[in-house]
């Protein structure tokens, strides 16, 4: 989050730039031009701030979430892949697949987060199940030991 200093600064830069903007194609005075680029930068940002969400945002609060691994996946196989396959046996709120830090490779394995009701069907319904010509390994996932020691990029 930016601090007052630098959004303020942020604002005024963005006010002189719309102002370069209004002289070079209109014949506006300058201190108009700052003006209305001032406004509408005011304004564009006060409708980015209240537009601003997450994709936490978006999870219903009252459902619990689990974390599900799965192992022995395709290497060809992606996000959107996985996504569709667990989505057959419930709510998917998120797919992150783990990818070598050198080569940018998938390493076959990955994490799926699911609505809690739904994870324990999928993972009866899929553990052990062929896919991609691999036998997937399903389970819940462990927490992590150290979570700063993840490198989540």
């Amino acid at each position: 989050m930016k601090s007052n200093n630098q959004t303020t600064i942020t604002v005024i830069a963005i006010a002189i730039i719309g102002a370069l903007i209004f002289s070079m194609f209109s014949s506006t005075p300058p201190a108009i031009s700052f003006a209305l680029g001032a406004m509408l930068t005011g304004l564009a940002l006060h409708f980015m701030q209240e537009n601003k969400h997450t994709i936490l945002d978006e999870i219903d609060p009252s459902q619990s979430s689990k974390t599900l691994y799965v192992g022995n996946l395709p290497y060809r196989a992606n996000e959107s892949d996985v996504k569709n396959l667990f989505a057959e046996h419930g709510d998917v709120f998120a797919v992150r697949l783990m990818k070598d830090k050198r080569t940018g490779k998938r390493r076959g394995f990955g994490f799926v987060v699911m609505n809690s009701q739904d994870a324990e069907h999928a993972i009866d319904q899929l553990n052990n199940q062929e896919y991609g010509q691999r036998t997937l390994k399903v389970r819940e996932a462990n927490e992590p030991k150290n979570a700063d020691s993840l490198d989540l990029e």
